[in-house]
């Protein structure tokens, strides 16, 4: 079964937008940078969500980098 994040993925490079895709990923490295500097918890559990996702959204946008124009 796919996560939420590929379904999503998926259908932004199925209507081709690009742009919603690196906004996407803009926000999700907020995330993960706003995660990495705090203390006193440990955010590895999220903090690997939030990277894996990224994984995926780069995935996304380098199909549109890669696609002939």
């Amino acid at each position: 079964m796919a996560s939420a994040i590929e379904l999503i993925v998926s259908a932004y490079i199925q209507v081709g937008d690009r742009a919603a895709l690196v906004g996407l990923l803009d926000h999700r490295k907020r995330i993960a940078k706003d995660l990495r500097s705090r203390t006193g918890f440990d955010f590895r559990v999220p903090l690997d969500a939030v990277e894996n996702e990224i994984g995926v959204i780069e995935a996304g946008v380098a199909t549109f980098d890669n696609s002939p124009s």
